[in-house]
């Protein structure tokens, strides 16, 4: 019966970091205790199951208008839960004005029938940073200044080709991306308590484009491809193309605002293996002493590693992190934080190292430790 527990209390413990308390108290030989784990244990697994229900909810309505891109749409999701923004490199023509609209229009901001406020920004070189930000307008009636309010001031930005401006319009997203908030002359005008950055750039063309500096990229909590989807998919979109602005149109609110809100206090509380923390640090810190690495990963890169370590489990429907989330994850968070002497050395050296402490938590038995 103590082993019982014991088992009992470590997915207890596994399923919410407030219940760790638990794991001393409930790992007594008493009959009493082990029953208290059953039932704390069914709550939790049921208020695990309505979250996952709502994302399940979620990917269902995107995917009515945005056909065969599942695993983008998980990634956009964790980063999204892990209160991040997330920069989208590939092609033109691959859907991501299409997944930012449709994932704006599927959560209900301030005004329930709309959604949220989505706003996008075609980024060119002639571009200024009051087109962003906004501007101070003068009011014949009040004889003042009014400032006039530009697309930042939104729930949801999809930042488009942000690499076609200027490195001055590009540095007036640094505030609002890392403190959620404009500064305006004197004044500070805070943005919505929700706000979502998907940005893009395009990787084939560099005629006319502005590389992001490493102070921009660092606020990305992720750069993933978006890539072409499946010749089925592809299929399916020729013979469909024409129902594509009705289902957009049509895409129903499935989420609230504070809904999001509560799915990123439960990614917080996701269970993570301290040997899962440790590969974590060994991965960030062998970046730094890489010899083709010339600026390895950051303390910060690690934090929010562990922030998207959290939310990708969530979105996958599981209450604590597997080492299999460090593969997923690994090269999406920290490849555009580092600067690689070689291009060889960009296309591998994170998936080594990852690699490397993938084997070394193979060895322990992690998953039998927590089943």
């Amino acid at each position: 019966m103590k082993k019982k527990c014991e088992i009992r209390a470590f997915q207890i413990c596994r399923l919410d970091l407030n219940m760790q308390e638990d794991l001393v108290s409930v790992t007594e030989t008493k009959e009493t205790d082990y029953k208290n784990a059953e039932s704390i244990l069914e709550n939790r697994t049921d208020e695990m199951n309505e979250f996952s229900s709502r994302l399940e909810i979620l990917f269902k309505n995107v995917g009515e208008a945005l056909k065969g891109k599942n695993k983008e749409l998980k990634l956009i999701t964790t980063v999204l839960l892990a209160g991040g923004h997330i920069l989208i490199e590939d092609n033109p023509g691959t859907g991501k004005t299409l997944t930012a609209k449709v994932l704006a229009q599927s959560i209900a901001g301030k005004d329930a029938e709309n959604g949220l406020l989505f706003k996008r920004i075609q980024f060119t070189p002639d571009i200024l940073p009051m087109d962003l930000i906004g501007i101070h307008l003068f009011n014949e009636n009040t004889k003042d200044f009014v400032f006039k309010k530009g697309p930042l001031f939104s729930n949801v930005l999809l930042a488009d080709e942000i690499n076609r401006a200027s490195p001055k319009v590009q540095s007036a997203l640094l505030e609002c991306m890392a403190e959620n908030q404009i500064t305006v002359g004197n004044s500070t005008y805070p943005l919505e308590k929700l706000f979502f950055v998907i940005a893009t750039q395009n990787p084939v063309e560099t005629e006319g484009t502005y590389p992001l500096p490493a102070a921009q990229l660092d606020r990305f909590f992720m750069k993933i491809p978006f890539g072409y989807i499946s010749a089925e998919a592809e299929i399916e979109v020729y013979e469909n193309y024409r129902n594509i602005d009705r289902k957009v149109a049509e895409a129903k609110t499935v989420l609230s605002e504070n809904d999001v809100f509560e799915l990123r206090g439960k990614a917080e509380q996701t269970f993570v293996h301290g040997e899962i923390v440790k590969s974590v640090y060994n991965i960030v810190s062998a970046t730094r002493e890489h010899k083709d690495v010339i600026l390895g990963a950051s303390p910060r890169s690690g934090i929010i590693f562990m922030k998207c370590l959290r939310a990708y489990a969530l979105v996958n429907k599981r209450n604590f992190a597997v080492e299999d989330d460090i593969l997923a994850l690994a090269g999406h968070v920290l490849n555009h934080r580092l600067i690689f002497r070689n291009k060889d050395a960009r296309e591998n050296v994170v998936k080594n190292i990852t690699n490397r402490e993938i084997s070394r938590l193979s060895k322990l038995n992690l998953r039998n430790v927590q089943a």
